[in-house]
């Protein structure tokens, strides 16, 4: 039985702390990003942060999951907790780090003079989606 309440706890701090990871490198992709193509056209700075914020709402996601399995019984449901943590926090991870790629290529194409923000925005809401399917799990199981 303690074994099972310890897998539940590595479970969702796995889960929070993969999500968390994931924004934060996401949102740096983006950021480094943005900081070159400030160099470049200082004039859309509010186009560059509203794409490097967007992978931070992986974190967000993971936190709600979080939240959602924390009044849990961690003796009866330890060992699915600790399965539903790394399969939410892999999504998560790979979500934010992918969606912040998206947003710095689009950020560098609007530097560019190019109108992609709202192209990008639509591309960034595809890996965005995946997370909201991860959430949703965890709330199912």
């Amino acid at each position: 039985m303690m074994t099972s309440t310890i897998m539940g706890y590595i479970g969702l701090a796995i889960m929070l702390a993969l999500a968390g990871i994931g924004s934060s490198l996401g949102t740096t992709i983006a950021g480094n990003a943005a900081e070159g193509a400030l160099k470049k056209a200082p004039e859309k700075s509010s186009a560059y942060m509203v794409l490097s914020a967007m992978p931070a709402t992986q974190g967000l996601y993971g936190f709600v999951a979080f939240l959602t399995w924390l009044g849990k019984d961690f003796a009866a449901e330890g060992y699915k907790l600790f399965a539903v943590g790394i399969a939410i926090g892999m999504v998560l991870i790979y979500s934010a780090i992918r969606q912040g790629q998206v947003c710095a290529n689009g950020i560098i194409g609007t530097s560019q003079g190019h109108n992609v923000l709202t192209n990008t925005m639509i591309y960034a809401a595809l890996p965005e989606f995946y997370a909201i399917l991860a959430t949703v799990a965890a709330f199912m199981v």
